[in-house]
Parts: structure tokens; C-alpha cells; sequence
């Protein structure tokens, strides 16, 4: 297996998963329905902040150069879209809100190979967020903020692109690579199992009415 074909694989296998985690239901989830400006931006704040953390946590005690090098530079990243979201608020955030599943699941791995495919499954959930972000402030009439949420979009595939390079760096056999698709599976579906338990909380479907 090579990064293409894990990556072709993982999205064929959550397909269903990612497709629903795309749909315009996902800032309903997220925001348990309170889809004003304000509400939004603090949630995606808390998402930023999040990611930071367990960039740094990871970071701490990665023991192969590459991937600790990674981590430490996506910490900072966060770090950069926490304050660029708050900037876009114009209010106080306190940025110590619990952690969701999509990072709650990826701060528990340990692993080199492990964390390299969280990250990418993180991404693949990450892109599809900055994607409703960006359409929601398309929607408002607010294009300066849906520039900011394309930005960081672009960053999170970066992030992604950047993950499955180190994969191909650090995956030796196919078991190394399906350890991490493991890894990326359960990010994914841990996000996903938030967004539908969100939604029936709400009495809303998850799934796509056809």
C-alpha cells in the first residue's frame, strides 16, 4: 500500500460517514441549532483551540523527528487560526471548552503511525467544517469571513497532503498502514457517531432524506 491507495481506501470505507459529516446539517449539529454569527464563530473557535492542544500534546513526546517536527509546526498553525477566529468574533473566548470527538479520539493515540493517520482523518473532517463555515458566511453576505474559513480550509488539506507524505515515510509493511487507516476509521467515526447523536437530540435525521 502506498499514501494514494490509503487514502483512496479510508475515504471509499467512511464514504457514507464523510458524505453526511459534508451536509448542511453538520453546523446544525455542532451548534446544537443556534446558527447566528456569533454562535458559529465561537464554535469554530473551540475547534481550533482544540486542535492546538493536541497538536502540542503530541509534539511533547513524538519520538520520530519528522512527524514531532510536523506536530509542533500544526500546533502553531492552530495557535494562528484560534487567534484569526477570535479576531473575527470581536469578543472575549476563553478557549477551554470540552473537547469533541474528532479531538477528544485523536489526543488518545500514541503512536507514530497511529497519530499520522488520526491527523488525516481529522483533516477529511476538518475540510468538510471550514467547507459549511464558508458557505454559512456565504449565505450571512459576509465574504471577508468566508475567505478567512477558505484560508483555513486550504490549510487543513495541506495538513492532510502533509500527514500521508510522513506515512509513506514511516509505514515499512501493509500492517503499518492498516494500523493507521484504523486509526484515521475511528477519528472519522467518532465524529460522526457526535454528529448523528447531536442531530437525534435535536429530533433531527441524520440521515439524508432522499
Amino acid at each position: 500500500m502506498d499514501a494514494t491507495s490509503f487514502s483512496e481506501t479510508l475515504e471509499d470505507e467512511m464514504d457514507v460517514e464523510l458524505e453526511r459529516l459534508g451536509s448542511s446539517k453538520l453546523l446544525v449539529a455542532l451548534t446544537d441549532a443556534e446558527l447566528d454569527e456569533p454562535t458559529v464563530l465561537r464554535t469554530a473557535a473551540d475547534g481550533e483551540h482544540a486542535a492546538a492542544r493536541t497538536f502540542e500534546a503530541w509534539a511533547d513526546d513524538e519520538t520520530d523527528e519528522g512527524a514531532r517536527e510536523a506536530f509542533a509546526e500544526l500546533a502553531a498553525r492552530e495557535r494562528d487560526h484560534y487567534d484569526r477566529v477570535t479576531d473575527a468574533l470581536e469578543g472575549d473566548h476563553d478557549g477551554t471548552p470540552e473537547d469533541g470527538a474528532v479531538h477528544a479520539e485523536p489526543r488518545s493515540l500514541e503512536t507514530t503511525t497511529a497519530r499520522l493517520g488520526g491527523l488525516v482523518g481529522r483533516a477529511l473532517v476538518g475540510e468538510r467544517t471550514h467547507l459549511q463555515l464558508v458557505s454559512f458566511f456565504v449565505n450571512e453576505g459576509d465574504e471577508t469571513r468566508a475567505e478567512l474559513f477558505r484560508e483555513l480550509r486550504a490549510d487543513t488539506n495541506a495538513s492532510r497532503e502533509r500527514a500521508l507524505e510522513l506515512l509513506a515515510d514511516v509505514c515499512e509493511t501493509d500492517e503499518d498502514w492498516g494500523r493507521a487507516r484504523e486509526a484515521a476509521e475511528s477519528v472519522i467515526q467518532r465524529a460522526y457517531d457526535e454528529y448523528a447523536d447531536s442531530l437525534e437530540g435535536l429530533g433531527v435525521d441524520p440521515k439524508p432524506i432522499c
